[in-house]
């Protein structure tokens, strides 16, 4: 079969010669002789019948047909490399969505050890602040995230549970006796800003059915709500597992020894058609050894 396309390594010779102007210094970002730059040069214009370049000495110029070949080829490598590029990354790199709470909490030290033991994938986690923990594999820039929902993160993707979410009240050590004998008398600290933790367990846990949740102070995250009692500024509403280092480290106390569990739990979610599907299956490996677990039993758990 003839071939219509000139070899690779004169139209590389070619696009290094046009962007450096000089056969040699071509021939030395090449690592080649500058004889060999020339002979590729001779080649192509033989193939395609025209002068490509003007020789004025050590100097040469593009003609205009050089110039209109130098253009498309310089994207056309620009694409090789790009897709050169992406196909490295698919075997040694994962993008990775999470929730700021979780990583502060549980994911950087988990990555930590997973780096400590594992060469590749090199993940890059990004905590992101979310509402409503959401992603779209279309539009944003990640290969795989952890979000807490119940399951269900849209068409073609795929998901793993983690574990699971269960809510209890928490606060600084001074304020427990306090907040014991009545929570009414306590400012409550809102890590979403629909309140919504906290009606769940009011209503799961049966217990104040007439608190009012107005006022109060109002965050974005767990993570807030959780520094803020830290600080003495009221009773938040948190994560058990998410924050059982506080707790451990009598930063935090629970005034309630009540879990309720909301039914959402915490997902790696992926899309299924991802190019990364080894990478993903290492770190869910990883993820699902290296959960969270209440290891006290001085706390009620409440599905």
């Amino acid at each position: 079969m003839k071939q219509n396309i000139p070899h690779l390594y004169a139209l590389r010779a070619f696009t290094v010669a046009a962007q450096s102007s000089s056969f040699s210094q071509a021939a030395e970002l090449l690592n080649v002789t500058p004889g060999a730059v020339s002979r590729h040069i001779r080649t192509l214009e033989d193939h395609f019948a025209c002068q490509l370049f003007e020789r004025n000495g050590p100097k040469v110029m593009l003609t205009d047909a050089g110039r209109m070949l130098a253009v498309q080829l310089q994207q056309g490598f620009s694409q090789l490399e790009n897709a050169c590029r992406q196909l490295r990354s698919t075997h040694v790199q994962l993008r990775l969505k999470a929730p700021s709470t979780l990583t502060m909490r549980w994911l950087l030290d988990v990555m930590a050890d997973f780096r400590a033991q594992h060469e590749t994938p090199e993940v890059e986690v990004s905590s992101i602040w979310m509402d409503i923990d959401n992603v779209d594999f279309t539009k944003e820039p990640f290969d795989c995230a952890i979000l807490l929902g119940n399951g269900h993160f849209g068409a073609g993707t795929r998901c793993l549970r983690l574990f699971d979410e269960w809510l209890l009240p928490l606060c600084a050590p001074d304020l427990l006796d306090k907040a014991r004998d009545n929570l009414a008398a306590c400012e409550l600290i809102h890590p979403s800003r629909d309140r919504r933790d906290w009606r769940r367990w009011l209503n799961s846990s049966g217990l104040y059915s007439g608190l009012s949740l107005a006022g109060g102070k109002v965050f974005d995250t767990l993570e807030q709500g959780m520094l803020a009692a830290m600080g003495g500024h009221g009773v938040t509403i948190g994560d058990l597992l998410l924050s059982q280092s506080a707790m451990d480290q009598h930063l935090l106390v629970a005034p309630f020894p009540l879990a309720i569990g909301t039914g959402d739990g915490y997902y790696l979610v992926w899309p299924g058609d991802s190019a990364r599907q080894n990478n993903i299956d290492k770190l869910a490996l990883f993820l699902q050894k290296n959960i969270p677990r209440y290891v006290h039993n001085d706390i009620t758990i409440q599905n």
